[in-house]
């Protein structure tokens, strides 16, 4: 049974954990808060390409976790650890790509203000704006559990099979 633990259900645990947080952060959305939000996505250019970046950059480093959690007879494959350490890194431009993108569609709503337009009007056509924030801070989130799994997947796998504690870990 711990052969089973440590060859395939913690590896895959590590794996699978990243995804299921990633739909735990759609479903506790508010119904409407994420309707708007998918509405946005539709004709948001850059909600589309901070999505389909983290998205890519998420697959990937499932991948990558599944090659790393493979337990070998000594001890596990430590070559991929520094590139799920730096695509976890490459996670901190989502938040700044959302940003932009923000920005940006403020300035476009505040160019098409004019006169007699009331502050209801100018609410409902800012609160687009906020998706890229949102697509940025969600690829960020998910972009950065990966690692985290692998970390503590090896730390449980490890104590499992009676290996001392590493001295070396992901950073």
């Amino acid at each position: 049974m711990r052969r089973f633990v440590i060859r395939y259900l913690l590896p895959g645990a590590a794996c699978g954990m990243p995804v299921l947080a990633a739909l735990l952060i759609l479903a506790v959305l508010p119904p409407e808060a994420r309707r708007l939000y998918f509405r946005r996505v539709e004709e948001s250019p850059i909600d589309w390409l901070i999505l389909t970046l983290g998205s890519l950059l998420f697959v990937i480093q499932i991948v990558l976790v599944a090659w790393a959690m493979r337990w070998r007879e000594m001890g596990f494959d430590e070559r991929l650890d520094p590139w799920l350490s730096h695509l976890a890194q490459a996670a901190e431009w989502f938040p700044l790509l959302g940003l932009i993108g923000t920005v940006a569609a403020i300035l476009q709503t505040f160019s098409n203000i004019t006169p007699g337009v009331t502050p209801q009007e100018i609410i409902r056509s800012y609160a687009p704006a906020i998706t890229a924030t949102g697509s940025g801070l969600i690829m960020a989130f998910i972009n950065i559990l990966p690692t985290w799994m692998v970390i503590l997947a090896r730390d449980c796998v490890r104590c499992l099979a009676g290996q001392p504690y590493p001295e070396k870990n992901l950073s």
